[in-house]
């Protein structure tokens, strides 16, 4: 009976899809600019982009009796959260806010007053429905970014679920605390462009949580360690994030002006830096300079910049990259000289790389580059900014670690989060879907 539940929900959910269709009573056109709108379309394309290469650079580092359930666990969070966002998610994370702590669930509950409401506020030379849609891009990728740490062990429908309640609990509260006007990060004074503290934070928390939670693989405890799958994936899915990144951060401008490009250039130039300093920075330690190396390295820098893009300069973003990457390295160092089993180091990489930018962007964020900044950064002569990232980094942290592990263990209540041991020796390609990597 167990296993027609999730069926039954879908099912569920498409005959409420009847009952309460959403049809606009008059489309709102007023204000709208065809530039903005364009770029948007291709923007909202580029970030959903992100997830595939997401799903090729993680599987290509993880075994190769591994990689393509490692794969599925960002492929399947397009349609799952896609779901969870039309019925529920958008209004948690935009509709009217309750106290600043989440949205009204009921606001845009089914997608209602979404193709005939007004723009966003914040975004109101595009229609209220592309907005919702570009912003649900982001809720996609970040529940994918945990799998990184639970790879080779974790039970698939118990993901699904853990996915689910993480987009609920933990990403829409966060959303809306930081991106609506009414959200009391926001209020505070906190600046993240395009996600450093909603996505990167949340899913680098979320992952240690579930690290520490799911335990190590025998793999790990044995010290028996298989070389990645496939690098030139890895290569492929950096070049797809690298590529879709642009839309992430030059979208979150919401606009095809020179904010976009601005935060277009500065994305562009930490990834470069922070690839060439994980490259420089294993050299000076005695090491090869790898793909691998130089691939993650231009991951992180795109991290550390993602809250910082559109507040400052191109110049500064070669240093955010390059400080980001050294730091997240020599953390990602020290994780392999522990017992966490962060399996593709989701924390050291999007979470410490999250938390880089979120300071960054306090010490460097200026009127100049965007005059939506009210105090100025740290290098600038002002404390309050910093003291105010200082804040959102240490409360975020908090809520996402503990929410997080709060879910996982609900998680496992209902359904358990790790395969057996038999099922994690054959590999999760086999155990859990029945499929396998044929090697050429």
């Amino acid at each position: 009976m167990k296993k027609y539940i999730p069926l039954v929900i879908l099912l569920g959910v498409s005959l409420l899809g009847i009952l309460m269709p959403a049809i606009p009573t008059q489309i709102v056109t007023e204000g709208l600019n065809s530039g903005d709108i364009a770029w948007m379309l291709v923007a909202t394309a580029f970030v959903l982009l992100m997830t595939p290469g997401l799903a090729y650079f993680y599987g290509g580092m993880v075994n190769h009796k591994n990689v393509i359930s490692t794969m599925l666990q960002s492929f399947i969070a397009m349609g799952v959260i896609s779901i969870v966002w039309v019925v529920v998610g958008f209004s948690l994370a935009f509709g009217d806010s309750i106290g600043g702590w989440v949205g009204n669930p009921m606001t845009f509950f089914m997608f209602s007053n979404v193709l005939d409401g007004k723009p966003w506020s914040l975004a109101p030379t595009i229609p209220l429905a592309l907005f919702a849609f570009f912003q649900l891009k982001f809720a996609v990728i970040t529940p994918a970014l945990v799998t990184g740490s639970l790879a080779e062990r974790i039970k698939f429908r118990s993901y699904i679920l853990f996915m689910v309640l993480f987009s609920i609990f933990v990403y829409a509260p966060l959303a809306h605390w930081t991106w609506h006007p009414d959200g009391f990060l926001f209020k505070l004074g906190v600046l993240d462009f395009a996600g450093g503290t909603v996505v990167h934070m949340s899913a680098g928390w979320a992952a240690l949580a579930g690290a520490l939670y799911l335990k190590r693989r025998r793999a790990h405890v044995e010290a028996n360690f298989l070389p990645p799958a496939n690098i030139p994936y890895v290569l492929l899915g950096t070049g797809l994030l690298w590529f879709g990144w642009f839309g992430f951060n030059a979208g979150s401008a919401v606009g095809s002006g020179p904010l976009a490009v601005s935060a277009l250039a500065a994305t562009n130039t930490a990834a470069a830096a922070a690839g060439l300093a994980w490259v420089l920075f294993d050299a000076a330690k005695g090491k090869k300079p790898s793909a691998l190396g130089f691939s993650i390295g231009a991951v992180v820098g795109l991290v550390a910049i993602t809250p910082a893009c559109g507040f400052v300069t191109i110049p500064q973003s070669i240093f955010i990259g390059t400080i980001s990457s050294m730091v997240s390295n020599y953390l990602a160092h020290l994780r392999t000289k522990t017992t966490l089993d962060d399996t593709l180091d989701v924390f050291p990489c999007h979470g410490v790389g999250g938390m880089m930018g979120m300071l960054m962007t306090g010490i460097f964020a200026s009127k100049g580059v965007n005059s939506a900044v009210v105090d100025e950064g740290l290098a600038y002569g002002t404390f309050t900014l910093f003291k105010n990232h200082l804040i959102a980094l240490v409360v975020v942290s908090v809520f996402a670690f503990v929410m997080s592990y709060v879910i996982l263990k609900v998680t496992d209540l209902i359904e358990p989060l790790r395969v057996s041991e038999e099922d994690e020796k054959v590999g999760l390609d086999i155990s859990q879907h029945d499929e396998f990597l044929v090697e050429a």
